[in-house]
């Protein structure tokens, strides 16, 4: 006899939010296969979610909290691990101030409603501005761009690729990665879907990736000048009168402005740097100018290089300007639950205050990664001298890793909240092990926000909480009451209950809100069938523009009412939402934001810019995700693929062999890598996969050591950033490769 059951959830390992059900006998996971009822996924699952129950029994994985004492990590109690923290984080503040404690924030907390309700709190009773994340590494160009356009960072338009009828893709490659900034699940198909009912995908790659390899049309293109591309597309439009506001011509400012600036960016001119012959240039637009439907949709390899912000940006002004913003088939906006019904019209400005090295600018309260071993190495007032991780490998993930590894190995006192001794938390003095993902409940809080078609699921708990676990949100929430001076006694339900008391006295107070004028009581008790950060995502869900308003809109949406919906519920197509989704100053699509287009003329700069230097970019892979997931077996498993992808010809030139060893250098660092040779990439161009890495000592990644690859962040520059967004520079790095 055996105790057998099925859970569905959704898989937080990507942003794809795929369905899954999974088989528990005797509270074992047995299978693991795609969701077939869910209505977003319908079935798809690709090789990292059947992992998700590997990840629980990993023996690697920590069970206890850890604290290192002479260099060593031992395995202590909740309240021995906590008592530590208490005892050397916060002298290190009374002495030196807020600032020197910095705190990062890692990729895997976008993927964790909990985290996102305890992570803010947690900064603010740090007080401190040293805080950093993987954003700077990643999306933030794209978070700019969307914040002086439609007024806010996460005001995202996505693809409607279910209905698009042109799709120009740049920097990704969702055949492999699953996609990004446009949650979907099952790209391929929906790509393969676009060219069935006659539409065209072109990819715009230095490398012929799997994507390209499927679509109609592939761009090689030289790493780091999409923005010159982009931005000549928008002045074929202008010089060729092809350019159509549609529906929106009273919603958006700044055409003229736009068609000033784009003036020098000829076809002719960026061909040479691009690497893109003229004709072609001016075919793309064309194309996507006469197509029914269409959009433009760059991601990573757009962002993270210097021009990041100028290529995110020439991206919405494409859409725009051929009628394909906010319309069905082009670039839309999704319409997430939790979405509060009225929005305050502000002003973006970073910049408000620096970082004590560089002088690099904040951008939505955040400073750029990229100086994070500044900050430590350099001495003086304001040094950051503890360190607090949440979910984050910085020493694997960001530029200049080798000065980082340096950097962290010499604080005073670091804290990581993490599950595994990587390469970053082996520095940690306590490590402070949250449970996996199968133990905790799910509701995609950031991921619905950029969803190319309106869901939303929740998943409660497969299993209960380990015996001698703690949650991560408790994790978190009793570091804020220790941060706030309430000792290791606290209790995080209690201090959680406070902080929802006063969320809820703030939300009746709020004019713009359902449930204005009610009593803060009633609505905390109507919050009671739920506990802890559920009823935070409730109280969310019920004031959104689509909730219930605790009984105003019986029809509206609850948390229960998502809950009864185990495949997830499926909320329809997205809907034009232009001008309510508005909250730049002016209530339009601000297509000429100073702040960019004043910068111009530093790309136009860079285009006569030349040199002998091979191009590094990064590569991802289906079976691997940034740092994560190496310590999987089954997803490592078979050919070594951390490789040095080269074209034939600079293989010659250089008297490489594949399979040979090749030295990468650049100005900061030298690897050694395997050699692979591979027609599919540019000439002039080199890749390596991101996130390897795994020879360190000290960790404790069985699996990932066995097969540890190469850090390609050991060669990434911390001296070049997109200086508008202040992400870090980790494509298009000259480098020199020779024979080991």
């Amino acid at each position: 006899m055996t105790d057998q059951r099925t859970a569905y959830r959704t898989c937080p390992l990507c942003e794809a939010t795929c369905g899954v059900a999974l088989t528990i006998d005797n509270e074992a996971v047995k299978v693991i296969r795609g969701d077939r009822d869910n209505p977003f996924s319908r079935g798809f699952i690709c090789p990292k979610g059947s992992t998700l129950g590997r990840l629980r029994d990993d023996p690697d994985r920590l069970r206890r909290p850890m604290v290192r004492r002479k260099d060593v990590h031992e395995e202590v109690s909740w309240d021995e691990a906590l008592a530590e923290i208490d005892r050397r984080l916060w002298p290190i503040r009374d002495v030196h101030g807020p600032n020197a404690i910095a705190i990062y924030v890692g990729n895997p907390n976008a993927h964790s409603f909990q985290n996102s309700f305890a992570l803010k709190p947690l900064m603010k009773a740090l007080g401190t501005r040293n805080i950093f994340s993987a954003s700077t590494v990643d999306q933030m160009p794209r978070q700019v761009a969307c914040a002086f356009l439609f007024g806010g960072g996460l005001t995202t338009p996505v693809p409607d690729l279910d209905r698009t009828d042109h799709l120009v893709i740049l920097g990704a490659n969702p055949y492999e990665s699953n996609g990004s900034l446009a949650t979907a699940p099952d790209w391929p198909g929906r790509l393969e879907a676009i060219r069935e009912r006659g539409g065209k995908v072109v990819v715009v790659d230095p490398r012929r990736t799997k994507t390209a390899a499927n679509a109609d049309e592939h761009v090689p293109i030289r790493p780091g000048t999409d923005a010159a591309l982009l931005v000549a597309m928008i002045a074929v439009l202008f010089e060729e009168d092809l350019v159509d506001l549609g529906g929106l011509a009273d919603h958006v400012a700044g055409v003229d402005e736009v068609a000033a600036a784009t003036v020098p960016y000829t076809p002719e001119r960026v061909e040479a740097w691009t690497g893109v012959p003229a004709a072609t240039i001016r075919r793309m637009a064309r194309e996507l100018a006469a197509a029914d439907s269409a959009c433009v949709y760059g991601r990573i390899g757009t962002h993270t290089v210097a021009f990041g912000t100028h290529a995110a940006w020439a991206a919405d002004v494409l859409n725009t300007l051929t009628a394909n913003l906010d319309r069905p088939g082009g670039a839309m906006f999704a319409s997430p639950l939790q979405e509060r019904a009225a929005k305050t019209p502000r002003a973006f400005a970073p910049g408000r205050w620096t970082s004590r090295v560089r002088g690099w600018g904040e951008v939505f309260g955040e400073l750029p990664v990229a100086t994070l071993s500044d900050e430590i190495l350099t001495e003086g007032d304001g040094q950051i001298r503890a360190l607090i991780t949440v979910a984050g490998n910085p020493v694997l993930t960001t530029p200049d890793a080798g000065r980082l590894d340096e950097a962290v190995g010499g604080l005073e006192f670091m804290v990581s909240v993490d599950p595994y001794l990587n390469e970053t938390t082996r520095h940690a003095d306590v490590v402070l092990p949250p449970p996996p993902a199968l133990e905790k409940s799910h509701y995609d809080l950031a991921f619905t926000v950029l969803s190319v078609r309106n869901y939303a699921m929740y998943s409660p708990p497969v299993f209960p909480l380990a015996d001698g676990s703690m949650s991560e949100f408790d994790i978190l929430v009793k570091l804020t009451g220790m941060a706030l001076g309430l000792g290791v006694d606290a209790d995080p339900a209690v201090l959680f209950a406070a902080s929802l008391a006063q969320q809820v006295a703030a939300t009746v107070a709020d004019p713009s809100s359902p449930i204005h004028g009610r009593g803060p009581a009633e609505i905390l008790e109507l919050l009671g069938e739920w506990a802890g950060p559920e009823q935070a995502l409730d109280l969310a869900i019920r004031t959104g523009r689509h909730g219930d308003g605790f009984g105003v809109d019986p029809d509206g949406w609850t948390l229960r009412k998502v809950a009864d919906h185990e495949h997830g519920v499926d909320l329809g197509p997205l809907v034009p939402r232009i001008p309510d989704i508005l909250t730049t100053p002016s209530g339009m699509v601000e297509l000429a934001p100073d702040f960019i287009v004043t910068d111009l003329p530093r790309l136009e700069a860079a285009m006569g810019e030349t040199n002998g230097h091979l191009l590094l970019v990064s590569r991802r892979e289906l079976r691997s995700n940034n740092s994560w997931l190496h310590n999987v077996d089954v997803l490592v498993k078979g050919k070594h693929r951390c490789t040095l992808e080269i074209h034939p010809d600079d293989a010659a030139r250089l008297g490489l062999a594949d399979g040979d060893t090749s030295v990468v250098s650049s100005r900061v660092g030298k690897v050694e890598i395997p050699v692979s040779i591979t027609d599919t990439i540019r000439p002039g161009v080199v890749c390596i996969p991101y996130g390897w890495g795994h020879d360190a000592p000290g960790t404790r990644l069985s699996v990932a050591s066995r097969r540890p690859g190469t850090n390609t962040n050991l060669l990434t520059d911390a001296d070049c950033i997109d200086p508008l967004s202040g992400n870090a520079v980790l494509n298009g790095i000259p480098v020199n490769v020779a024979p080991a």
